[in-house]
């Protein structure tokens, strides 16, 4: 079909294009990404300061700088904000279970907790998550590959008896997150402690 002018735009192969569309310069994914990251991490800053049940949409649109339009072009929903910020988590574990290594990986975690709100948001996390199939889901395989992780860093050790020190490891550090989230600037000496009775007994 040759091209013609239409009602709404120029008819090209029989489809209608707006006009304007033959100006406008295409986006770069790296603008892409980085609105997209710009969303994330407002949302986390919100999240983590008035939890999941006190942030709305138009929250977010305030918080992230953007239009309503741009939030809704990457995320459909809160929920969807919910999960792209789980998508992103990771925690690096100490290259080494010694009781120097083990104190280090505590203090970022409080370092994280004290300058980022991240201990907030993982109890607004697994708040949700206890009340969200889909979200307990994805948590329960990052916890997973946690536990693998920790295993992993002792292969001296009987399979079975690796697997029960990271389900312990994995416990105390979450403890000490969710701690954190609720009496504030907390010494993590004492899960130090706790930990190497467990990996060290």
């Amino acid at each position: 079909m040759p091209p013609g002018r239409g009602l709404w735009g120029t008819v090209v192969n029989g489809t209608i294009k707006n006009e304007w569309s033959f100006f406008m310069p295409r986006v770069s994914q790296a603008h892409l990404d980085a609105r997209r990251a710009q969303i994330i991490d407002a949302a986390r800053a919100r999240f983590a300061s008035h939890g999941f049940a006190r942030t709305s949409m138009p929250d977010l649109v305030e918080a992230s700088g953007l239009s309503t339009g741009a939030i809704y072009r990457y995320f459909a929903s809160k929920d969807e904000i919910v999960t792209a910020i789980c998508e992103q988590a990771s925690q690096t574990l100490p290259a080494e279970l010694t009781a120097s290594a083990v104190q280090e990986f505590l203090e970022h975690i409080r370092a994280m907790a004290r300058e980022e709100g991240h201990a907030r948001l993982v109890a607004q996390i697994y708040a949700e998550a206890a009340i969200s199939p889909p979200l307990a889901a994805l948590v329960q395989r990052q916890l997973a590959d946690l536990r693998d992780a920790v295993a992993a860093l002792l292969p001296g050790r009987p399979p079975a008896d690796a697997a029960r020190i990271a389900e312990a490891f994995a416990a105390i550090c979450l403890g000490y997150s969710q701690q954190l989230a609720v009496r504030g600037d907390l010494d993590p000496a004492p899960f130090t402690t706790a930990l190497m009775a467990i990996i060290d007994p």
